[in-house]
């Protein structure tokens, strides 16, 4: 089994202590505000968006775990789960590892190899894929079974896929067509911009892929993802193609057959996955981002601010902001402290504060009560400030 509170550290880069007892809070229902603020000194102070990444990492990985149970069931009821396949699956980290190891046992409709096989024809496809000289069946349909068979197995192979993900990951270029029914309509021309494209998928901008998958799903264009084609073949030719010979050429043929029909649309269906998800999370945080500068500016203007963030047992936190938002003074107060109201009452003289806010969660009633007490005090005095919670 996973070693779950490792393996996350690893991928966001934190210490595996502060990971093990996040996934613990996790595990007993704590929420994520809940830990990020009331249970610092187990996490090591990470903060809301670390505690959420961990979160999210640990969803993962359960679903990975529930899935290789599903894998290893269904392949050991076919009665092919080897030993070497057991460790293999039971030691993978990645769901397209996962799901590589799983595909040739995986029920699926029947196929044309499928078909093929019924008929009888998987000891000549076997035959062929060694590409010993051998004298060929002269019957078309034979060895286009065949040759169905093979592409299967090609398309099905962790090493055929792998070589093309990586092509893919390096030389596929998306491009775009207009749908010529609805190009010339009223609602296309938002998108004409987009009509037809040609750009490597490794560069295309976030919002720039996201524009054309709306196009695309509202139908005015057609998308296509497709690495170098001769790059592709050579590089399963280098992995399948081992003679000069009439069986080589069956192999050949069956194994471009098998990159059109099978393997290529597969990997783009799966790199079409995988760069919408990398432009939601970068148009996420872009807009986190720009939420955060908001959230950050002044909200009553340039006015000097005393704020309150409520406490019992670690004292309410106390700031003090110029009129610009920089830090003024910082200091720590504690309700139950009979110089309390007399501290604030000090920090009111000197700073002479436009507004005081007061944050809202344990004892922020308690806080606002006194800090009001000491605001209605002052009235008589030059100081007047408002009080916000």
């Amino acid at each position: 089994m996973m070693n779950y509170s490792q393996r996350i550290a690893q991928l966001i880069g934190l210490q595996e202590q502060q990971v093990k007892n996040t996934l613990q809070l996790l595990d007993e229902k704590a929420t994520i505000p809940f830990i990020a603020r009331y249970r610092k000194e187990k996490t090591g102070g990470l903060d809301e968006v670390q505690i959420a990444a961990i979160s999210e990492q640990y969803g993962r990985l359960q679903e990975l775990e529930a899935r290789k149970q599903t894998v290893l069931n269904t392949i050991a009821e076919q009665g092919k789960l080897t030993d070497e396949l057991r460790h293999r699956i039971e030691t993978c980290t990645e769901s397209t590892e996962l799901e590589d190891l799983y595909l040739p046992y995986k029920p699926h409709r029947k196929t044309r190899a499928d078909m093929a096989i019924e008929r009888g024809l998987l000891p000549l496809a076997e035959e062929i894929l060694r590409q010993h000289p051998m004298h060929l069946p002269q019957d078309p349909d034979a060895l286009q079974g065949a040759r169905d068979i093979i592409a299967q197995r090609i398309a099905e192979d962790e090493r055929s896929r792998n070589a093309i993900r990586r092509e893919f990951r390096y030389t596929a270029l998306l491009t775009t067509k207009p749908v010529k029914d609805k190009a010339e309509t009223p609602e296309a021309q938002n998108y004409r911009e987009y009509f037809n494209v040609s750009e490597p998928l490794r560069r295309i901008s976030s919002h720039r892929l996201l524009a054309i998958r709306r196009a695309e799903e509202e139908g005015f264009i057609r998308v296509d993802i497709s690495p170098d084609r001769e790059k592709a073949l050579d590089k399963l030719a280098g992995l399948w193609l081992h003679a000069r010979n009439d069986s080589t050429y069956q192999v050949e043929l069956a194994m471009e057959d098998g990159y059109k029909r099978l393997l290529k649309p597969a990997i783009e269906t799966e790199f079409a996955a995988q760069s919408k998800e990398k432009a939601d999370t970068e148009a996420i945080r872009v807009f986190a981002d720009n939420l955060r500068q908001l959230l950050l500016d002044a909200p009553l203007g340039q006015k000097r601010v005393l704020a309150f963030d409520p406490g019992f047992r670690t004292g309410c936190k106390v700031v003090m902001l110029s009129a610009q938002g920089d830090l003024v003074y910082h200091t720590v107060v504690y309700l139950h402290k009979m110089d309390c109201e007399e501290q604030v009452v000090r920090l009111i003289k000197q700073y002479k504060p436009e507004a005081i806010a007061i944050g809202n969660g344990t004892a922020s009633r308690e806080t606002e009560q006194m800090v009001r007490k000491v605001v209605e005090s002052q009235k008589s005095k030059a100081v007047r400030c408002r009080c916000l919670s």
